[in-house]
């Protein structure tokens, strides 16, 4: 796991890279402009910077509409792309069980984001897993 975890975190920087500079992921991975400290991005990096790239509009919607008062042109990039990493691993990687996505990105948001990042992860990434789960199960998540 430990593999996943150095995966994910070459995921947001070419994430972060991506918002920075406008590239594509593809254009990132394929001028290898990416840090190469952590080596080459493995299969499952590749896998979910391409997926993200590709349900950015899902995922992007499903966060904005979670997070209270908050909306995803105003969100730290850093959270932004932590919050897409995971919001993504729960939407479409049926392998990662949600509550590593979300410990994994809370991980995340104590390393790379701001004071209060780990608690604005973990409260939207809660609360998209129990939709995620309701939404599986056949129900909407509520108590109703």
């Amino acid at each position: 796991m430990l593999e996943r975890s150095r995966a994910r975190r070459q995921a947001l920087h070419i994430l972060y890279q991506r918002e920075i500079t406008g590239e594509t992921v593809e254009k990132i991975l394929n001028t290898r402009s990416f840090n190469l400290e952590e080596g080459e991005p493995n299969d499952f990096c590749r896998s979910v910077v391409a997926g993200i790239q590709e349900h950015q509009a899902e995922i992007d919607v499903t966060i904005d509409r979670i997070s209270e008062n908050w909306v995803v042109s105003r969100m730290p990039l850093v959270d932004l792309n932590i919050l897409r990493l995971a919001v993504y691993e729960i939407l479409f990687v049926d392998e990662v069980p949600d509550s590593v996505a979300i410990n994994e990105a809370v991980e995340l948001a104590k390393n790379y984001g701001g004071d209060d990042s780990s608690k604005f992860v973990n409260g939207v990434l809660g609360r998209v897993a129990e939709e995620h789960v309701g939404a599986e199960e056949g129900t909407d998540g509520s108590d109703d």
